[in-house]
């Protein structure tokens, strides 16, 4: 049995709170759910964009040859604006798991956009 203390170590460490930082603060009482959306908001954009660059990562690993052959993404400012060019990309070149890709990745474009 592995004890409280080893756990928590191991799930900030290896687990789904490896990439997060905890922080204390003080608000007043009436502040406490505000801060606590805010927080809510924060870790599910992180964990959107962290999936994102999973699946932007496989995409250009799997079809760059294929979808990037006059495409030039240093260009764009930032990960989901290139993700966004991507994904359309595979839908309009790529084959059948290129396009679910694609729109998954446009799922995830348009989930952080919101």
């Amino acid at each position: 049995m592995i004890a409280a203390r080893k756990r928590v170590k191991k799930y900030r460490s290896e687990g789904g709170a490896a990439d997060l930082a905890r922080v204390e603060v003080l608000v007043p009482p009436s502040a406490r759910n505000e801060i606590l959306a805010i927080a809510s908001q924060l870790r599910a954009e992180h964990r959107s964009k962290k999936e994102l660059r999973l699946l932007y990562d496989n995409a250009l690993r799997s079809y760059r040859t294929r979808i990037l052959d006059n495409l030039d993404l240093d260009r764009l400012p930032d990960l989901r604006s290139r993700a966004a060019v991507v994904a359309r990309a595979m839908i309009d070149r790529g084959d059948a798991r290129a396009f679910a890709m694609g729109r998954k990745m446009l799922d995830h474009v348009g989930a952080m956009a919101s």
